[in-house]
């Protein structure tokens, strides 16, 4: 396994990804436009398989002819072991590969999967003479992948992002499951976060490699309030932000994974106190009454580093 990269802040900010089916134009159309970090055209479950084909030519058409503005253009291919991913990549990368920001590959297993899409991004890259590169987000959404999450995170160098997928890691597991991302009797039952594990495993790994991490969709969407709770547990265990399969959820989401303004004025105190720390001499800190030590340096870098990208995407 490779050194684990660098900790250091996001270097994308991404606390909403509004799913669209790339199968319906209109809504892709209206996605453009949205109050979303990210777009991700779907051409995985949104698109039944005679539908596949003509969902690819939506995709190609939205990266060309749309205006996404500072939004993240972002599209998920089907899973490796259908007939359909490689001519995923290949037709919609080659086509709009200069317009295109990330793939999201889902049900990642094992660092092959990666390490199969970033040789064959490489090769169309080449082939088409693109001057930049495609980024990767994995999903993590089996009991393999959790397993392997570790690996996967060190796979590549175009990985950028783990996904926690809630839907498929609860049918690998034979976790009952009645709405994805909603509490239900199971969750009443068990005396604890019955998704602790994955998704804390998913951060861990996430993190010891530079990468961001998303939460993965909450059904209900017209159930806001039990959205904004499924956000702050994400956020309360380190997830950068959430997936999103209705324009409403948008709102909240970006809000929960917006740092606080209290947060960001501590943070901003406890960077200026070093700094006059550092001109003076002097080699310890405290800020209201607490040590600063260096993990709180860390902590304090990286909410400023989040808020002025939060303030930079909203003037955007």
């Amino acid at each position: 396994m490779s050194e684990p990269r660098r900790w250091g802040p996001p270097e994308r900010l991404e606390r909403s990804a509004l799913l669209v089916p790339a199968s319906n134009y209109a809504m892709i159309r209206k996605a453009a436009a949205a109050a979303a970090d990210a777009v991700c055209l779907d051409l995985e479950d949104a698109v039944a398989p005679g539908g596949k084909e003509a969902a690819r030519a939506n995709v190609i058409r939205a990266f060309r002819e749309l205006d996404f503005g500072p939004r993240l253009r972002v599209f998920r291919i089907n899973a490796l072991d259908t007939p359909f991913a490689y001519r995923d990549l290949i037709e919609v990368v080659e086509a709009a590969g200069d317009r295109l920001g990330l793939v999201i590959v889902p049900k990642v297993e094992r660092p092959a999967d990666v390490h199969f899409v970033d040789t064959l991004l490489t090769q169309i890259e080449a082939h088409r003479g693109f001057a930049g590169r495609v980024g990767i987000e994995a999903q993590i959404e089996t009991a393999s992948g959790c397993l392997h999450a570790d690996a996967i995170a060190a796979a590549s160098p175009r990985l950028e992002a783990l996904i926690y997928g809630p839907g498929d890691f609860a049918a690998s597991t034979r976790m009952p499951l009645a709405n994805i991302g909603e509490p239900d009797d199971d969750d009443a039952l068990y005396p604890g976060h019955r998704w602790h594990y994955v998704m804390q495993r998913i951060v861990v790994a996430a993190r010891a490699y530079g990468l961001r991490c998303l939460d993965g969709p909450y059904a209900g969407f017209r159930d806001l309030e039990g959205f904004r709770r499924s956000c702050a547990i994400a956020r309360a265990l380190g997830f950068d932000g959430k997936w999103c399969i209705h324009p409403g959820q948008l709102a909240t989401a970006n809000a929960a994974f917006a740092p606080p303004a209290a947060q960001v004025a501590w943070a901003r105190t406890v960077l200026d106190e070093y700094a006059r720390a550092t001109a003076e001499g002097r080699g310890a800190i405290a800020v209201e009454g607490k040590m600063i030590d260096a993990a709180s340096l860390r902590l304090a870098r990286d909410l400023v580093a989040r808020a002025e990208a939060v303030a930079a995407r909203g003037a955007g």
